[in-house]
């Protein structure tokens, strides 16, 4: 079977090197500057840790390995409807050829009136990217340790935090764990393997004990259920981040509002 993951960080090089020929480094580099003192950003990471059910909502239209999960899904609307529905963060895909995202989708959700944090969700390899996600209106960033060295890894988060963006560091395997000594602001388990697509939330039950308690912990993917969020609650965990639950059911908004109802109740 061919490494998923391999071939969407093959093409990200490519798509990167055509965004610079596009738009050069010095000149994103120059808007995102005169940004930087009148935009402000909100953390998620302590967003997370002061909320009751710690969900973070994604706006995701379509899978590699599933294909359109709700092509019609409009930016404008679904990341508002997960704040009014009582979301405690968005996270939106913006890569385009695999997940039928954008940038821009983030900058609409803003001028919709998201206010709540936002995770700029893409496959990162390069300090251009970061920019990007400054200049559309995120407020945090995903890394991936599995497609990162520890240095590369370490220079970017630096880069975030020169411009007051957070991170939230990605493993899905106990040697990546150790990536967590490089001080993000969260830590990720993505329960789902970025090689195959297959998911097991007993991933992050499997990892919880080797990252630092001190850390806000986010378990992602292939949560469905209240019981199972108590559960990762129960081992450390603050955030919970969930898409396909809610897209593929046509009305994300209200299938948020009903997993809140019986979060209630556990």
């Amino acid at each position: 079977m061919a490494d998923i993951l391999d071939n969407i960080v093959a093409h990200k090089r490519i798509e990167v090197a055509e965004f610079k020929e596009k738009l050069s480094p010095s000149a994103l580099y120059a808007e995102v500057e005169k940004m930087m003192d009148t935009t402000q950003v909100t953390s998620m990471r302590d967003t997370l840790l002061n909320s009751e059910t710690g969900i973070i909502s994604e706006f995701k239209r379509r899978s590699p390995s599933k294909g359109w999960i709700m092509q019609e899904g409009k930016p404008e609307l679904i990341p508002l409807a997960y704040q009014k529905n009582g979301a405690s963060a968005i996270s939106i895909l913006t890569d385009n050829n695999f997940f039928g995202g954008d940038d821009s989708y983030i900058t609409i959700a803003r001028e919709s009136g998201v206010t709540l944090p936002v995770l700029y969700k893409n496959f990162i390899i390069d300090e251009y990217q970061i920019f990007q996600a400054r200049r559309c209106g995120a407020s945090a960033i995903l890394l991936i340790a599995s497609v990162l060295k520890k240095a590369e890894c370490r220079n970017l988060i630096r880069r975030a935090h020169d411009l007051k963006l957070e991170v939230l560091l990605e493993t899905h395997h106990e040697r990546e764990t150790e990536y967590a000594e490089l001080e993000p602001d969260m830590c990720g388990v993505n329960n789902r393997n970025l090689g195959t697509f297959i998911t097991s939330v007993e991933n992050s039950f499997r990892l919880s004990s080797l990252l630092p308690q001190d850390i806000c912990l986010v378990s992602e993917s292939g949560i469905s259920d209240a019981k199972t969020i108590q559960e990762l609650r129960n081992v450390g965990y603050r955030g919970f981040l969930i898409g396909e639950t809610f897209m593929k059911t046509g009305n994300p908004g209200k299938a948020l509002n009903e997993l809140i109802a019986q979060l209630h109740k556990v």
